[in-house]
Parts: structure tokens; sequence; C-alpha cells
């Protein structure tokens, strides 16, 4: 019989510390960061786990119904440095200025009460459920009331509480404003400088970010350049079958590129949505995507309207479409 280890003083009162614990809540941090309830282990090891298995629900489409929604998908997955000012249902509350949504946040902190009291929402974050809607709703939430000039953290996300699209003015225009880097994380108040964390989060974050523009003639279409070729990533709310065939069409008929030296080359899906990725040209910029992007949108139009069954040739090229698709979320 297996003789019982003798627990030592130490050991006794880290156990005495976690059962005094165990009913607290625990922030939300990064899967490899340190869990914030002290065991040593990182997060996904520890309370990151009982968060994964507590995903009951994975709501395929978190911003179906909210104005942009294409927009929303792309600023999540596809673009380093935007911003967005969002108008809330209800109005602002006193002390609060202005609500802006960022891609991130210095530290990749949830959310930000300036010192003026205006409140910036980051959206790239790890969220702790399976309804990103509801996080970031609960993230903002809490921002509103939060003290002028805190971060706030993550929490583990009730799942009766608001969405997104119980707080957010479905009538508002969401009009993304891409930015070439992260400067839009300083401060405004002239003469209020950033912490030496933020600054240097700042120098990293924009070390990193990869040149990108939102297209104007058509909607979410991003652009964006890389060493080797450029790229046009294009959100599309059209369901996905209905795209497919109508893509595999205008790819048939060697109608699916945006000119000479750009090819298709596939699509992902992200949240409820496709994402067709054309190839580009590496000195093709995003100016010069605009009209045969405007073109490809009418052909695409003409496409998506046939309800003729494909061609032999056609679902070849949907098959090959297929196959290269992936899936983000």
């Amino acid at each position: 019989m297996a003789k019982k280890r003798p627990q030592t003083k130490a050991s006794n009162a880290r156990t005495r510390e976690r059962a005094a614990g165990a009913h607290e809540p625990v922030p939300v941090v990064g899967a490899r960061e340190p869990c914030p309830c002290g065991s040593g282990r990182r997060y996904k090891a520890c309370h990151g786990r009982a968060a994964a298995h507590a995903v009951t629900e994975l709501v395929h489409r978190p911003f179906e119904g909210l104005a942009g929604e294409c927009d929303w998908v792309a600023l999540r997955e596809l673009v380093p440095a935007a911003t967005v000012r969002l108008t809330l249902a209800g109005g602002l509350p006193d002390g609060v200025p202005s609500v802006t949504l960022a891609t991130v946040l210095p530290m990749a902190w949830p959310a930000l009460r300036r010192e003026d009291g205006s409140v910036l929402l980051g959206l790239q974050n790890d969220t702790s459920s399976g309804d990103l809607s509801r996080d970031l709703a609960d993230t903002l939430s809490r921002a509103l009331t939060a003290e002028p000039g805190s971060p706030v953290a993550g929490e583990r996300v009730s799942g009766d509480g608001p969405r997104l699209q119980d707080l957010l003015d479905p009538d508002a225009v969401f009009a993304p404003e891409v930015h070439s880097g992260f400067e839009f994380w300083l401060p405004e108040t002239a003469g209020e400088a950033a912490s030496p964390e933020v600054a240097a989060s700042l120098e990293r974050a924009n070390s990193a970010a990869i040149p990108t523009a939102k297209l104007a003639g058509v909607d979410a279409a991003y652009w964006c350049e890389t060493p080797e070729k450029n790229h046009l990533r294009w959100v599309m709310p059209h369901p996905e079958e209905e795209l497919l065939d109508a893509l595999a069409r205008l790819h048939a008929a060697d109608a699916s590129s945006l000119g000479e030296g750009t090819r298709l080359v596939g699509s992902f899906r992200a949240h409820g949505l496709m994402v067709p990725v054309w190839d580009l040209p590496v000195g093709m910029g995003a100016e010069e995507c605009e009209k045969p992007a405007a073109e490809f949108a009418e052909r695409l139009a003409d496409a998506l309207a046939k309800d003729v069954p494909l061609t032999a040739g056609e679902r070849r090229a949907r098959g090959g479409l297929t196959n290269r698709q992936i899936t983000l979320s």
C-alpha cells in the first residue's frame, strides 16, 4: 500500500489559498499567459480549460444583424489597425463622450476607459464563450462604467447577458477607418504622454503591421501588401453555396480575375461568411484595384442571378475552389 505523502506547511498554505479563492472569478487572459489564480500553470492548462469546456453554444455568425457585418468580420480577422466610431442604441451615458471600436489595443487590453471618459473596445482579443457578440457586449458594458484612465480586463460571460445587437444602434453607419499604424492608441489630450509600457507595445505593433487599405468602391474589400505579392481579401454576405456556384461560373469562364497578373486563389470562412482571396502583382496598389473590383462585382451579381445547373466545366471549377477553402472561425 502506497504511503501518503506528508503535506508541508507551504503546500498546506497553497491549498488553503486555492480553497479560499475557489469561488472567486478568475480573469480571462491569453492562453499562454500564467493563470491569474496563482497556480503557476498557463491559463489554457488551468482555469482556461474550464472556460473552454463551459462553451455550450457556438454562434457561427456573431455579427449577424449588425450594420456592416462584413466589415466587422474583416476587422476581426484581416485588418491590423483600424477604428470605427460606434453609436449606442440608448445614447451615450453621462461622462462618456465617445465609444470607438479598435482592432487591437495596447497590451492586448479588451477595452480601455481613457482619462477623458471615452471608451475604446478591442475586437481581436481572445474570448471566453462561443458567442463573440455577447463577450464584446459584456466588455463594452463594463468599460462604460469603469474608472477613467483604466483598462478593462476580460471575464467569463453569463449566457443570458446582452449582445452587441442589443447595445448598438442598428441604423447607424458602420464606417471603418484603416490606419497605417497604431498611433490612435496615444492619448489625444495635449501634454498627456503614453506610459512606457504602451509606448513599447506601440513600437512592437507598428513593426508587425501589414500595410492594408479598404477599397472605396465596393463593400468590405481589403487590399494588403506583402513582400512577395499583394492580396485582395473580400468579405461577402452571400450564402456560401450560392456564392460558390457564382464564383465557379466566373472561374470556368475565365472571368474571376481582377486583371492581368491577378488570380482568384481560393477563399476562407470567417464567422459564418465567405472571404474570396486574390493574388495581385507587387506593383498593384489599392487604387489600381478599384475599377477591376467594381467590374467584378457586376459580373458576380449576374452570376448570382443565374439559377440553371452548373455545367461540367463549372462543376470542376467549383470543386477546385472548394478544395482550397479553409475555415478561420
